[in-house]
């Protein structure tokens, strides 16, 4: 392989199980003879491996050239001020904590109590940028004292947090959030509570949370065409089996990427990632796949703008076809608002929609009984994207979440599985996913986005439902 050279919507960086979406009752399946006559049409829409593979070359060389450094806040003139963190080294960070904590002591001996100055993180302090392509946080702080019934047990909180982190750094050992709210149980109490001051604390001291010695436990996991080091140890991406190689938390160990993939496929869920895995699809078509197992986490996110930066190839996202999916997507291309404060290293710009799409529902006739109908919250949800920025700004992103809206169906990347599992695990390599993708590449120097032709690309999606022919 050669080298390549050396990023929405409030959603938290810990995971919820996929399969709390997958309640639903088993529908009936088609009839056999209805079965094969659909798989049979959507055959003779499959394209031959040369004229793929040329596509996917022309998108990936399109891609790399569209490429330019991307743009901070220091370079634009936003009419607020806006805070953003860095990577701080252990010395640096302990310097800010000293310098915290001194700040503290002299309020106490002057008689005047304490507190901190925390910046604010709710929905309000929250800006969109579109130059940037990512949510960002205003420069406005709040004062959290300690000598105040609401706020005395969050700041106790959060000097506790100082005290841990101060040790871990001194020590120079990494823990995990759990681990760090196992060292004080009672006044914690519950783990959501010393995750959210430690964001604070990471925010206040103006680094990024792995800075921290924090990370969060392994969730993402990455397999084909990639080999890098971590921590001295080289990994080969296309050795690590179905299961792929788990992301490590500690990214900052993370480098020297190598890889000839033409792509990055970018996977919602670890049953479809399973499938693409234990298929090799990588080897059919020179590809980097990587998922989070559903919502993105910290690792996870950092690890994907780390492999776009580095490879400069373009990042395939490949959701369910319903809210939550596109919800997904776009904290791994805006950011998460709970996060925003890091969003210049925890998105990554220029994620292409390949599906599931609302439009290919019919487009490739999937059958009925692969479809859902969506409840009251998702068109809610679905209603409240519309208003976002970052899907206003992408006329294609609002005409497919309209049409999801009006025909108010939702479907699952399983229900590309829809033409029996026989046919999708012997026939693998045929069972193709034709996908048009436009993709956008900055023009006129470094502003604005202009939108370039459309590019037809295609891939495989298929799954292996536990040997059951289901949706």
């Amino acid at each position: 392989m050669t080298s390549r050279g050396k990023r929405p919507v409030e959603v938290e960086d810990e995971s919820d199980d996929e399969d709390a979406r997958d309640d639903r009752n088993e529908l009936p399946r088609e009839a056999p003879k209805a079965q094969a006559k659909a798989a049979l049409g959507f055959k003779k829409k499959l394209k031959p491996d040369n004229v793929i593979l040329a596509s996917i070359r022309e998108f990936s060389e399109a891609s790399k050239k569209a490429t330019v450094e991307t743009r901070t806040l220091a370079e634009l003139n936003l009419s607020h001020a806006c805070k953003e963190v860095v990577d701080l080294s252990t010395t640096d960070v302990l310097s800010e904590i000293e310098k915290t904590i001194l700040h503290i002591a002299q309020s106490i001996l002057n008689g005047k109590g304490f507190g901190y100055n925390i910046p604010a993180r709710s929905s309000a302090n929250q800006l969109y940028v579109p130059e940037l392509d990512r949510i960002v946080l205003k420069d406005k702080a709040t004062f959290r004292p300690f000598a105040n019934m609401s706020s005395v047990r969050k700041t106790a909180i959060t000097t506790r947090i100082l005290q841990l982190v101060h040790q871990l750094c001194q020590k120079r050992i990494h823990v995990t959030k759990r681990d760090l709210f196992y060292t004080d149980v009672k006044l914690f109490v519950e783990q959501t509570q010393s995750d959210s001051v430690l964001d604070d604390v990471s925010c206040m001291l103006g680094c990024t949370r792995s800075s921290l010695n924090v990370v969060a436990s392994e969730k993402g996991v990455v397999v084909g065409r990639l080999i890098f080091v971590e921590d001295g140890d080289t990994i080969d991406c296309t050795k690590m089996g179905v299961g792929g190689k788990a992301i490590p938390p500690n990214i900052d160990k993370v480098k020297d990427f190598v890889s000839d993939a033409l792509f990055i496929l970018l996977v919602e869920k670890d049953a479809a990632f399973m499938r693409l895995a234990e298929d090799r699809f990588y080897n059919r078509f020179p590809c980097v796949i990587i998922t989070a197992k559903g919502q993105p986490d910290v690792a996870t996110r950092l690890f994907l703008k780390k492999m776009k930066t580095d490879l400069k190839i373009p990042v395939l996202g490949l959701v369910d076809s319903d809210p939550y999916g596109l919800k997904i997507l776009s904290v791994y291309l805006s950011g998460s608002k709970n996060m925003s404060y890091d969003s210049s290293n925890l998105t990554t710009p220029d994620i292409k929609w390949l599906g599931v799409r609302p439009t290919d529902l019919d487009k490739y006739k999937i059958p009925e009984q692969c479809r859902l109908p969506m409840t009251e919250q998702d068109i809610k949800t679905g209603k409240d994207l519309l208003e976002e920025d970052f899907i206003k700004k992408d006329p294609n992103w609002i005409k497919e979440l309209e049409l999801m809206v009006k025909t108010k169906e939702k479907a699952e990347i399983q229900a590309l599985s829809s033409f029996g599992f026989q046919y999708l695990s012997e026939v693998a390599w045929r069972e193709v996913y034709v996908m048009d993708v436009q993709y956008f590449s900055y023009v006129g120097g470094k502003t604005g986005i202009g939108l370039q032709p459309s590019i037809q690309i295609t891939i495989i999606s298929s799954r292996n439902e536990q040997e059951r022919n289901l949706c």
